[in-house]
């Protein structure tokens, strides 16, 4: 990825759109996102994502499909990307070294992603000996942009009677993360299906000695890896 924009011109609301889009379009591997799909992502109004694209695609940062599809250019990429390290990295040294739980540095490193100093960045990283996961399970872009993407197994993909492991959670509620610390789940928690609900499809699960049981939506933004 190029390093040779100049991010002084940009705006904190232009980078948050930029990743939103590349979260949509990349890590949830959602083939068509349009002005009004991202306009609920961001929970904001139509117009107000419908102006923002306008100034994006006037930069060139954003394209604009038939049918009102978004794609992202290559230097859209690569600010969406920088921004995404920089939130991880700060949530990885907020619950590492300051004492903050998962569901509290979320919105901590929401402010701290937007600070432009790429030598504090590249600190920051060195400082911690190069961390590849955030506390959610996330993987860590590179200073040169790079990381891979690991396959997303929802819990709510699998069958009675399966095992798994949790391998990554879904970081945009801070309720959610509490809900999860609080009935006793963490990062690499192997947790067994007792039971799928026909009506609902909520389910009861097993881990830790402990059991639970928990909705479709629960189920549908904790992410696993299988165990055979």
């Amino acid at each position: 990825m190029t390093n040779k924009l100049n991010l002084n011109n940009i705006t904190k609301s232009e980078e948050d759109y930029l990743k939103a889009l590349f979260q949509l379009l990349i890590e949830d591997d959602i083939s068509k996102v349009g002005n009004n799909q991202l306009a609920e992502y961001l929970k904001v109004s139509p117009a107000s994502t419908n102006s923002m694209i306008k100034k994006l695609k006037s930069k060139q940062y954003v394209i604009s499909e038939k049918y009102g599809k978004l794609e992202l250019t290559e230097e859209g990429k690569w600010i969406a990307v920088r921004l995404i390290r920089k939130h991880r990295l700060w949530e990885t040294f907020l619950c590492n070294y300051l004492n903050f739980t998962w569901d509290e540095v979320h919105e901590v490193a929401e402010q701290l992603e937007h600070i432009k100093s790429q030598k504090l960045i590249n600190e920051l990283d060195r400082f911690m000996d190069y961390p590849t996961r955030d506390p959610h399970g996330e993987m860590i872009p590179n200073a040169d942009g790079e990381y891979a993407l690991l396959p997303k197994v929802t819990l709510s993909s699998l069958q009675e009677g399966d095992v798994c492991q949790l391998v990554s959670v879904n970081d945009g509620s801070v309720n959610f993360l509490r809900y999860v610390s609080e009935i006793g789940l963490a990062l690499s928690s192997e947790i067994k299906i007792i039971e799928i609900r026909e009506f609902d499809k909520s389910m009861k699960i097993a881990f830790n000695e402990a059991q639970e049981t928990v909705t479709r939506k629960f189920a549908d933004n904790v992410f696993v890896k299988p165990i055979t």
